[in-house]
């Protein structure tokens, strides 16, 4: 079959006319209603805002044949409710000042008008006055109102979805999945509102309900975190708040708070293959925004492996007048004012949360050991913090026993087996493996309940993995990934420690640039100042490198000119200093695998609870540079079933 030619002519010119109401409204509602949950969306939001505490979502065919959304809420008087189908026609604005602080789920106006555009919507509706006896029914394609009983609260009924526009209806899916994208809309907001009670209805069954919690989130801070946690256990299960870790940013809130980011972050290793876990909310509403976005896969950027996604829930609250919610038609996206600071937030509340190690836990002080039994070596280092840098103490406890060493490094002096230099210098050989035993071993004394989180060395594996017996069972720790990840922190706490010192080029690399990089060039001259790097323009199509910072001296300038630039560009002026510092921790990272204390390498009993003690106060500990887990614990219970006892 031969394809027909494209003509060349234009079309003939047509007059320009005003669209008819109808069409009007359903090109509106292409806009607001993609499918049967946009309409669960917005209708749930609307009883959110009427004060609702308990909200029934009733469903047939997925949404597509019946969609009903009862709430308790205050209602709508009578007079209100033709207004209440037309086109932006809403309560909850009415000037600009009010459409720049919203602080409402719903506010245009243009909902149930584009919905009913497209489907048969009714409402039934009472408010809870003395002088209302009953509630009122109004059918929005007759118009026809007239009294109906009812509780106080609306009850909206969205039938034949896309009826009047079939091209629509063809694209939905299956009605399981139809219902499945309800079910999650209605979730997102379950999530957020643990004072309030939720329950879906599918074809007569009941698909979910989360009850409400006795709390009003404007009380006491404590009770409603409590109550918020255990909406997050029931919505996404008990795993997901059992591997979290708070997040609250700042820890002490003031006044001058500008914003506030709380919730959970999943630890690195309850992270999944896909992004579908992860929550973000402003000031109550589900937002996706890609500067949110930013600083949370930024703050898990050195603990994840490979491309898995990090889990989370975070909410994040501003004054409404320093973010914009019209920037969307349904809602769902944000804009800003000041997107550095918010940045700023999410990345230190999520990077705090992460950084305390699972492993650290304050020791208990053990009783004293018994009569004859020499003390416990290790208890004499229990408040050593194991200070890190250049010459500092030696990281052997006083009173630890010394072992001669055949290869070359006296392995019982911990500082020079923690320096990268001497640990990279002493390869393993084939004296390695008999060379570093310690001469007696260390007097056995139990393990004082709750004391040392990692435990204390029993024995070593294959010259790679560290056995350690603590309160719950055995221990395995990744020695190499373990100490590489106490290495890499020294340097990045080093690094941290000073300004970035900048290395100006002998000569000036010069590269073609877009305007785009140039313009951002000139837009953010001090920020690149700050990060090391010094960027001018020679022509509006040239930009020129003239210094780098110290530590990327060696790479190359016009590709990290250029990253930098276009991240800058992309953030809108949210801080690049991450993509500088990202390079940075990469060379690190290199230097801290090669420093770290390498495979078959014997460990005297004493080294390998310096180890474990370190890992103990290290931030991230509990992954390597890669972002894999440095150790594991095996529970009693866990060790019973491998033998089948008890059974």
């Amino acid at each position: 079959m031969t394809t027909p030619p494209i003509s060349s002519a234009l079309p003939a010119p047509r007059a320009i006319r005003e669209l008819p109401d109808e069409l009007i409204s359903q090109i509106a509602a292409g806009e607001v209603v993609e499918r049967p949950a946009s309409v669960v969306r917005e209708l749930v939001d609307n009883a959110l805002d009427a004060g609702a505490r308990q909200i029934t979502v009733r469903l047939q065919a997925g949404g597509v044949r019946l969609i009903s959304v009862e709430d308790d809420g205050h209602g709508i008087p009578r007079h209100d409710l033709p207004q209440a189908l037309k086109r932006h026609a809403t309560s909850k604005i009415a000037s600009l000042s009010d459409l720049e602080s919203v602080g409402t789920m719903g506010f245009r106006g243009e909902a149930l008008a584009a919905i009913a555009s497209v489907a048969e919507v009714s409402l039934l509706t009472r408010i809870d006055t003395d002088d209302v006896p009953h509630g009122w029914l109004l059918d929005a394609r007759s118009g026809e109102l007239g009294p109906a009983a009812r509780q106080r609260g609306t009850t909206v009924e969205v039938r034949e979805l896309f009826f009047a526009t079939p091209a629509r209806r063809k694209f939905l899916k299956s009605d399981a999945t139809e219902l499945a994208h309800c079910v999650e809309s209605v979730r997102r907001h379950a999530l957020a509102r643990p004072d309030v009670g939720f329950a879906i209805w599918h074809d007569g069954r009941l698909v979910a309900q989360w009850r409400a919690a006795a709390v009003d989130l404007a009380d006491e801070p404590q009770d409603a975190l409590a109550a918020l946690r255990q909406r997050l256990a029931d919505v996404l299960g008990s795993d997901f708040v059992e591997q979290a870790v708070p997040v609250a940013w700042p820890a002490e809130p003031g006044p001058s708070t500008a914003v506030r980011v709380w919730g959970w972050a999943g630890v690195p290793d309850a992270a999944r293959s896909r992004a579908d876990l992860q929550f973000t909310y402003v000031n109550g509403r589900y937002v996706r925004d890609k500067v949110i976005q930013h600083a949370v896969r930024s703050a898990y950027e050195d603990v994840l492996h490979g491309h898995r996604q990090p889990v989370f829930a975070l909410f994040i609250a501003l004054d409404p007048t320093r973010v914009d919610v019209n920037v969307h038609p349904t809602k769902i996206e944000v804009r800003f004012r000041d997107s550095r600071e918010v940045h700023h937030a999410v990345h230190q509340g999520v990077n705090t949360a992460l950084a305390a190690p699972r492993a650290a836990a304050a020791p208990v002080v053990p009783p004293p050991p018994a009569q004859g039994m020499p003390a416990d070596p290790l208890l004499s280092a229990r408040q050593d913090r194991l200070a890190f840098g250049g010459s500092g103490p030696s990281l052997a406890a006083p009173g630890w026993s010394t072992a001669p060493a055949q290869a070359g490094v006296p392995v019982n002096d911990l500082a020079a087996l923690w320096t990268p230099s001497v640990a990279a210098s002493a390869p393993p050989g084939p004296d390695a493996a008999t060379a570093t035993q310690p001469t007696a071993p260390l007097p056995a004394q139990p393990l004082p309940e709750g004391d040392w989180p990692l435990g204390r060395a029993v024995a070593q594996i294959q010259g790679v993995y560290i056995l350690a017996e603590n309160a719950q069972g055995l221990v395995i720790v990744d020695m190499h990934a373990a100490h590489e990840r106490i290495v890499y922190e020294r340097l990045k706490q080093q690094l941290d420690a000073r300004s970035v010192p900048m290395q100006p080029l002998l000569i000036p690399a010069t590269f073609a640039a877009t305007p785009t990089e140039v313009a951002t060039t000139e837009n953010a001259t001090e920020v690149l100042a700050r990060l090391g790097l010094e960027i001018t323009a020679l022509s509006p199509r040239t930009l020129a490198v003239r210094a780098v910072p110290t530590t990327l001296a060696q790479g190359n300038p016009v590709e990290l000119a250029r990253s930098v630039l276009a991240e800058l560009a992309e953030l809108a002026g949210v801080d690049a200093a991450s993509v500088v510092q990202r390079a940075q921790h990469e060379l690190l990272a290199t230097m801290a695998c090669h420093g770290a204390v390498r495979a078959n390498r014997r460990l005297t009993l004493d080294e390998m609870n310096a180890l474990l003690r370190q890992m103990e106060v290290t931030e991230r500990s509990d992954q390597c540079n890669h972002g894999r887990p440095t150790w594991r614990q095996l529970a009693m219970r866990d060790l019973d079933a491998l033998f089948l006892r008890g059974r």
